[in-house]
């Protein structure tokens, strides 16, 4: 049975079928590293994804699950960067599994310096994406870093953590993105309707979609990226979110 979706745009709700993926440029080169983030006299290690020539482009922070950054979060950064964006992995559970939010702060803030040295980043167009954890730091601290023009926040916790990020939504003025799964048992669905509601509420600019069936963490399975239709649709969703919004 062909799996449908609910899609919640500005607090518009619509139940529509399975589509293809839409088309978009055609893949570019990537070159990709290894890299660390110096910050807070720690040096994090993290994976950087570009494309091999051209720019400036659009930057973009990642932040991996409470899982770490698995192998399909380097998959997932280097497809990223084929569609036209240097995206930053950073690996925020270098030294501890779970760090202070002011700890990740500065992580984030440090993350948008590096990225802003490189000849190849635009340094007016940066995105911050999240899934899980980071998910929760997406909605957290995008309405707190003016830097990041626009995030998508996966999977995430609204109502989680030592400050709410649904306590900031009056501090939002950057267009967010959020991408969830009905079965998702850790983060449920309700809270992020509720969620919607208080941004609607608020006359904050978001999209949401929502995937039937799909549990926490859908995009990944056993470390690895899913390569079906739902991944592939959800992917394509952030990509399209950071074009139109980034420019």
């Amino acid at each position: 049975m062909k799996k449908s979706w609910i899609v919640l745009a500005l607090g518009c709700l619509l139940l529509v079928p399975g589509a293809a993926m839409a088309q978009g440029p055609e893949e570019m080169d990537v070159t990709s590293e290894d890299v660390e983030i110096t910050s807070g006299g720690q040096a994090y290690d993290s994976y950087l994804a570009a494309p091999a020539e051209g720019g400036p482009y659009p930057g973009i922070v990642l932040v991996h699950s409470f899982r770490g950054l698995e192998e399909g979060y380097r998959t997932m950064t280097d497809r990223f960067a084929a569609q036209g964006f240097v995206v930053l992995a950073v690996g925020w559970q270098t030294f501890q599994q779970d760090p202070s939010d002011d700890t990740v702060s500065q992580l984030l803030r440090d993350s948008i310096a590096f990225l802003g040295e490189r000849d190849d980043v635009d340094a007016e167009r940066l995105g911050l994406t999240g899934f899980c954890a980071g998910g929760r730091y997406t909605m957290l601290f995008l309405p707190q870093i003016e830097d990041f023009g626009a995030g998508v926040a996966w999977y995430g916790f609204p109502y989680g953590g030592a400050t709410q990020p649904a306590s900031l939504i009056d501090q939002l003025d950057a267009p967010m993105l959020i991408l969830h799964g009905t079965a998702d048992s850790a983060s449920p669905i309700a809270d992020i309707y509720q969620y919607a509601t208080e941004l609607t509420d608020a006359g904050k600019a978001f999209e949401m979609k929502v995937y039937y069936g799909e549990p926490h963490g859908f995009m990944l399975e056993n470390g690895q990226l899913r390569d079906d239709e739902v991944a592939q649709d959800a992917l394509d969703e952030m990509v399209q979110f950071f074009r139109r919004k980034l420019g």
